[in-house]
């Protein structure tokens, strides 16, 4: 049991809260404690870990039991639980995105750096079998040269009901780009390695969720009323992003448009191409050759399903704890960067050009730092 002995300390007691206590559990850690502004939530945590509850964070992150933070708050409180826990010397894992806005995930950074705590950002995906058999395989070097990433998180009608946190930019930061997008913009930047971005190009819709009559077929927003709430974030987003040495990501994701829904992902490379679906368990790897004749090969490859990218995420951040070591995977540095690509695409498509990301030498020395 990898987590033997870390006391665990969840900020935010909703359904992403109980998620992560229950894999800790599972792995080993004990919840001792769990903090949120709603009483039935506290109590429901309560009655469910047997853990001390309080209702800010500020208690705690100072409480002796506690060794490790996991924060799955509203975007906007990210940073101040965050940061409070980091230089109280506790370990934290705070949920996708890094933060709400550029400034607050570079402070988040910056805090990052001054502790001498582990800090990671829950992009799970990245552990889904799916990714896992495309790393060993990319490994090997299967797939030549990477080219290309096609990544879509599109809902066909899933906007969150307005009134909602996901629907208030001052909690969220943005719309359906920060909330599902920044699945799909990680795990392309993952899957190329993190390059260095030359050239950001979006552009960011508002279309459906000021509808009063919008259509919600399977009631994903429940008691729809786009009148009576604050509705000011993005439904949907097309972005295109070229890196320095011309590879380049081609992103689409929305909460509500007019195509069939799908989360798929699809990579070229010079010598195989892979495609998957974000998070799933399976993958299909596509080849061409010439023994015996001109020839496709598609060959489909079954994961295991046991371990799901959440599990396996927790379980990293808990032997990153145990072991003493920095974490290899979901980095503040990474995230820090798949944040500077979400605030550059909201800035194309605020100037209707495309923004530039070359590095200054602040940007260098501040990522060196964070190395």
């Amino acid at each position: 049991m990898i987590g033997t002995g870390v006391g665990v300390g969840i900020v935010g007691l909703g359904g992403m809260g109980h998620l992560h206590a229950r894999h800790l559990e599972e792995l080993g850690a004990e919840v001792v404690a769990g903090a949120d502004l709603v009483p039935d939530q506290r109590r429901r945590f309560a009655e469910e870990f047997a853990a001390e509850t309080y209702e800010t964070h500020e208690g705690l992150v100072v409480d002796d039991a506690v060794d490790a933070v996991v924060v799955t708050t509203p975007n906007r409180f990210h940073e101040p639980i965050t940061v409070d826990a980091l230089e109280a010397g506790r370990h934290v894992l705070v949920e996708k995105p890094l933060a709400h806005t550029l400034d607050s995930a570079e402070r988040i950074a910056e805090a990052a750096v001054r502790s001498d705590a582990i800090c990671m950002v829950g992009f799970h995906n990245r552990h889904a079998a799916s990714m896992a058999m495309f790393d060993e395989h990319h490994a090997r070097g299967r797939f030549g040269e990477l080219t290309h990433v096609e990544a879509n998180y599109v809902r066909r009608r899933g906007v969150p009901g307005p009134g909602s946190w996901f629907t208030d930019s001052d909690l969220s930061g943005g719309g359906a780009l920060l909330d599902i997008g920044v699945h799909a913009l990680d795990l392309a930047l993952y899957t190329l390695d993190f390059p260095e971005i030359a050239e950001v190009s979006g552009v960011t819709r508002t279309t459906f969720g000021t509808q009063e009559e919008y259509a919600d077929p399977e009631g994903f927003g429940d008691n729809w009323d786009a009148e009576a709430e604050t509705y000011d974030v993005d439904d949907s987003v097309s972005a295109f992003i070229r890196t320095t040495d011309g590879r380049t990501i081609s992103l689409e994701a929305a909460w509500a448009t007019n195509r069939e829904e799908s989360m798929d992902f699809r990579i070229r490379g010079t010598e195989a191409g892979a495609q998957f679906d974000i998070g799933d368990t399976n993958i299909e790897i596509l080849e061409a050759g010439t023994a015996g004749g001109d020839h496709y090969a598609d060959v489909s490859l079954t994961g295991d399903a046991s371990m799901t990218g959440y599990k396996k995420q927790d379980r990293e951040f808990l032997e990153a704890i145990v072991s003493e070591t920095p974490p290899t995977t979901n980095t503040v540095e990474e995230a820090l960067t798949v944040q500077r690509v979400i605030d550059a695409i909201y800035r194309s498509s605020e100037t209707g050009g495309s923004v530039s990301l070359a590095e200054t030498s602040e940007a260098v020395e501040r990522r060196t730092q964070i190395n």
